[in-house]
């Protein structure tokens, strides 16, 4: 493949505010632009390509390189609400019921460069700023934020998300076009291929895609409606880990299957690499179809778990056996409960098995407006080892465009989503223990449900402020706390 000639990260800059000058004053598309951009594109970054391809810098359609960029911040307020108690007995896990605000700020770069015939190389280096409500403490399935990382801090932290690389293989077919997109190469492949993933990403970078709700920085805000709430994926503090994932796609079918490393503890930022002894696998079916002309998918996923992780029942087990196996004397890792009462993970974590079973759905009921539903149901045994401590979970809604009320770049959704825990789950936080980021000291067992609505204005053809209300019930699983009312704000801009 001919190389294409470099461009410097200055000309790119220059290119980006050229073209953002001239749609603010002009509110035309380039007279220079080569190519339409695909259906469904954001056409703002696809001029920006286009302005390098009038030039001679770039191909927009077989693509050497890429570089996109995005910045978010997200704002919440959570209004005061009823409780019959708070953190009980010395327990550390509670959302407190107090007026709070919670924030964070997101700046990405996507870079993407073509080594050879079907291999791609992505570098992705992300600065995060937040603060969470409770010290992100109380909440256990529906996070209002999806943004908020377990270490995170209102100080800036620089770190590498992703590096990976993606070698495709072709076994015929159709032609496929892959148009320009963050960590996606413009190109042309089969429709029946195998697609090697390995390096550092998130396993939600190849699984549980859903077309309705796509990319969370531009729909739901609560955390509830990113993935199956009940998945707990191999992931480090921050939502990202090492490993591989094999696809095969055959026209309209594809499957997949992947393994992942865990954190070194639960819910911490170091990995333990050694993918032969501790390991998170997921394998996924999925299938596109078109009913009375508009597109949807059906697409089932299992995962299954080896990890360090505590039993809830052995930890019951380990106190009733001898009180001094409590939360409060624990001396390895733990969650800092000071209850003197409780059982406590600490004291019964060894290698255990974690599974379940999910399906994702989507279809579209017109070409703007489009449906979702997940569901997932998971054994509910051992304590959350990277994701949230959901033992199942459904969500569902609606996601549509503004074409139909001639605002064809806006967004507004309605989803609801609700998440319960296994019966000894629910034993285990009702005699004061805590798991991740639950744990009240107490517990009158309950669904944790939320409801999630939004609206998403575009400013311009990159550049979205988005309001948000959040209704939800139960935190932390418990009936004895709540409703909680949270209003956010959003602004999204692309580049």
């Amino acid at each position: 493949m001919r190389r294409k000639p470099r461009v410097t990260l200055r000309h790119a800059t220059q290119a980006c505010g050229a073209i953002a000058l001239a749609r603010v004053l002009l509110g035309s598309t380039l007279a220079h632009a080569q190519a339409a951009p695909p259906a469904g594109h954001d056409d703002a970054a696809f001029d920006v390509m286009n302005l390098l391809a009038h030039y001679g810098l770039h191909d927009v359609r077989d693509e050497s390189w890429n570089a996109y960029g995005q910045f978010t911040y997200i704002s919440s307020w959570k209004a005061p609400f009823s409780a019959q108690y708070t953190n009980a007995s010395g327990s550390t896990n509670s959302l407190v019921p107090d007026f709070e605000r919670s924030f964070t700020g997101s700046l990405t770069l996507f870079f993407g460069v073509r080594l050879w015939r079907g291999g791609e190389a992505y570098l992705v280096p992300e600065v995060i700023s937040e603060r969470a409500f409770s010290g992100l403490r109380g909440l256990g399935s529906a996070i209002q934020n999806f943004e908020l990382q377990k270490t995170g801090s209102e100080r800036p932290q620089l770190y590498r998300s992703r590096t990976f690389l993606r070698q495709t293989f072709g076994l015929g077919g159709a032609p496929v076009e892959k148009t320009s997109d963050p960590m996606q190469l413009a190109t042309t492949v089969d429709s029946r291929r195998v697609v090697l993933t390995a390096g550092t990403f998130t396993i939600l970078d190849v699984f549980d895609h859903n077309n309705v709700t796509w990319d969370p920085r531009q729909t739901f805000l609560n955390m509830a409606f990113m993935t199956h709430a009940a998945w707990d994926f191999a992931a480090d503090a921050r939502g990202y880990s090492f490993g591989g994932a094999a696809e095969l796609y055959w026209d309209d079918w594809a499957a997949r299957i992947g393994r992942m490393a865990p954190p070194k503890d639960p819910n911490s930022l170091a990995i333990d690499y050694r993918l032969h002894k501790r390991y998170a696998d997921a394998i996924e079916l999925e299938h596109n179809h078109t009913i009375f002309g508009q597109t949807g998918a059906v697409r089932a996923l299992a995962y299954r778990n080896y990890e360090v992780t505590g039993r809830f029942d052995d930890a019951i087990a380990a106190l009733d056996a001898d009180p001094s196996k409590n939360a409060a004397a624990c001396t390895g890792y733990n969650y800092g409960s000071g209850n003197v009462t409780a059982p406590d993970l600490c004291w019964a974590r060894k290698p255990n098995s974690k599974i379940g079973i999910g399906i994702n759905l989507e279809q579209h009921v017109t070409g703007d407006v489009g449906l979702f539903l997940r569901a997932m149901y998971s054994d509910g045994q051992t304590e959350v080892d990277a994701f949230d401590p959901a033992d199942r979970s459904l969500s569902f809604g609606s996601v549509a465009r503004g074409g139909a009320w001639h605002r064809p770049f806006d967004v507004a959704g309605i989803g609801f989503a609700s998440a319960w825990i296994s019966g000894v789950h629910a034993k285990y936080l009702a005699r004061g223990g805590v798991d991740g980021f639950v744990g009240d000291g107490a517990l009158r067992q309950g669904a944790e449900s939320v409801v999630d609505l939004f609206y998403s204005v575009n400013l311009f053809k990159a550049v979205w402020l988005t309001a948000d209300y959040q209704h939800l019930w139960n935190p932390g699983f418990n009936a004895d706390r709540g409703p909680v009312n949270i209003v956010a704000g959003r602004a999204h801009a692309e580049f």
